[in-house]
């Protein structure tokens, strides 16, 4: 047994690879954008978020998921940047939320934005787990360990997924990965196994489909 702590997600058997693959071999579709909780979808089915802050490969990243080149983008026009996007996926929703840590959006826009996000994960019992997207080419950053700490605070379990690993070296990959080690200790609500990708190789896209398609 492994002791290092958060160790990577280990290879899914032969039967959590095929409900990965038969979950996203449907067609995944876009369901609305929510500014405000009274907009929400029913609580009928389990829920899996997306967060990250800007330009970490969000889009990318369940693009790759859903093997759909421009879903998630397709729901991210203008005006709608600063909703919580649900797409259905099978028997449950995968919801992708505004990126944070953008310097441009104006106050009012990111106090509103907060709001929205502190009061869907705290309120949202059919939400299983949030996924904490983290740029392996920086690792992770206070504004990441914010949301985090938000997590842990409203008892989400959150599991961190590493993007943009094709733009490292193997030195370089050791490195991050020790940071984020360092830096989910200090966080109760994480999961204990990383799952590191690339959306522009493939790395990791099985191994999440599987985990997402597997989660009771």
């Amino acid at each position: 047994m492994s002791t290092i702590p958060f160790p990577l997600a280990p290879e899914p058997d032969d039967d959590a690879c095929e409900r990965g693959r038969l979950m996203f071999a449907a067609e995944t579709t876009f369901v609305k954008g929510v500014v405000a909780m009274d907009g929400l979808p029913p609580p009928d089915r389990l829920e899996i978020c997306f967060a990250g802050r800007s330009n970490v490969g969000k889009s990318s990243l369940i693009n790759a998921l859903t093997g759909r080149k421009n879903l998630a983008r397709a729901s991210n026009t203008p005006g709608r940047t600063q909703e919580i996007n649900y797409f259905a996926a099978g028997d449950r929703y995968l919801v992708d939320l505004p990126g944070y840590g953008y310097a441009e959006a104006p106050v009012a826009t990111v106090e509103k934005w907060q709001r929205l996000l502190k009061a869907y994960l705290s309120g949202r019992q059919t939400l299983r787990r949030a996924f904490v997207l983290i740029d392996m080419r920086h690792g992770v950053k206070p504004v990441d360990d914010e949301i985090m700490t938000l997590l842990d605070r409203s008892a989400v379990t959150f599991q961190a997924v590493l993007t943009k690993a094709d733009k490292l070296n193997r030195a370089e990959h050791e490195k991050i990965l020790a940071q984020v080690r360092a830096a989910l200790q200090k966080h109760p609500a994480a999961y204990p196994e990383l799952v590191v990708t690339s959306s522009e190789k493939g790395d990791g896209i099985e191994t999440l489909r599987a985990i997402i398609a597997t989660m009771a």
